[in-house]
């Protein structure tokens, strides 16, 4: 009910009277005040007027549930939701919760995260209150061969929520990050559950670095926030329930084909490095190629220096710039 509360008072022009709270939520006016002092005890400032109700001055930057379910707009992913000031990883989370039944569409959002991890086996941990991470759960119906492709659709969903709420231009560095300005700002990890080649479960995480103000040298070169491209601080329920609220829409699309048809236009449109030389590397060996895109599979097209057009499928290879990172 604190949820629907606060999304009454985002949505409000003005003030909204108590009794119009009432008759929208089927509550008693002492349950509206209770939810009211709650949400003041958390830094929301709610002004009262006598005779013209309540109006919600600011809002803390916070991932409470109350807050994200409060700016979400979407119609499966996310309402079963839970937040946490800390844990060990989001991803880790999501496999808790789908192997004790948890339903499509599960998402789970922490403040704080201390074992997370990214692709190839690499750390990920999250500052508390500084970015976003989180991870949901899918059930999907396809063929567990076409799975990974979900981590180039979530990284669509990442670029366009970021662009709409922020108005930062990103770009994609296949297969999962996401780029501003020659550095990374978001990565995305997808795992699966397998049984006799039939998907359990499969659970898509990604952390974003939002409010960093700077990074350790060793990553200054590589990394980036959203703070820092755009020059000011970002309230981050916002952009977390955009997010889901873009990748119900590609994944819709996804699920169409099972593959990337719809979206490889747009995917080829933000790649970064596409008709660039790229660096990829298997194991200890490294090739140079030209990028040219990826096809309807997800895979990258890379041409060698005959002319000669290949398929790099992202579970084998790493890719890099010829220069740097990207």
């Amino acid at each position: 009910m604190k949820s629907k509360i606060l999304k009454e008072l985002k949505n409000a022009d003005d003030y909204i009277s108590g009794q119009q709270l009432c008759e929208r939520l089927g509550v008693s006016r002492t349950a509206v005040w209770k939810h009211i002092k709650a949400l003041r005890a958390e830094g929301y400032e709610i002004d009262s007027v006598t005779n013209k109700g309540y109006k919600l001055m600011m809002e803390p930057d916070l991932l409470t549930k109350e807050e994200v379910a409060s700016c979400l707009h979407t119609k499966w992913l996310g309402k079963d939701l839970y937040c946490y000031e800390t844990m060990d990883s989001t991803n880790l989370e999501i496999r808790r919760l789908a192997e004790a039944g948890a339903s499509h569409g599960t998402v789970a959002i922490t403040e704080e995260q201390t074992m997370g991890k990214g692709r190839r086996g690499r750390s990920w941990l999250a500052e508390a209150g500084a970015g976003i991470a989180m991870s949901f759960l899918l059930k999907p119906q396809i063929e567990a061969q076409n799975s990974s492709m979900l981590t180039l659709v979530t990284a669509l969903a990442v670029n366009e929520a970021i662009c709409e709420t922020t108005g930062i231009r990103a770009k994609i560095k296949w297969p999962n990050d996401i780029i501003v300005n020659g550095k990374k700002i978001c990565g995305i990890l997808t795992e699966m559950s397998l049984q006799m080649d039939e998907i359990n479960y499969i659970v898509v995480g990604l952390g974003i670095n939002v409010n960093i103000d700077h990074f350790p040298e060793d990553l200054s070169d590589k990394a980036t926030s959203l703070q820092i491209e755009g020059g000011r601080k970002i309230k981050r329920a916002p952009l977390a329930a955009k997010v889901l609220e873009c990748f119900e829409k590609y994944y819709d699309m996804f699920l169409k084909t099972e593959d990337l048809s719809m979206l490889q236009d747009e995917y080829n449109k933000l790649l970064v490095h596409t008709d660039q030389k790229i660096k990829v590397v298997r194991g200890s060996k490294e090739e140079i190629f030209l990028s040219r895109g990826i096809n309807h599979r997800g895979e990258l097209l890379v041409e060698d220096e005959d002319g000669k057009v290949s398929e790099v499928s992202s579970g084998e290879v790493s890719v890099r710039g010829i220069l740097g990172y990207v």
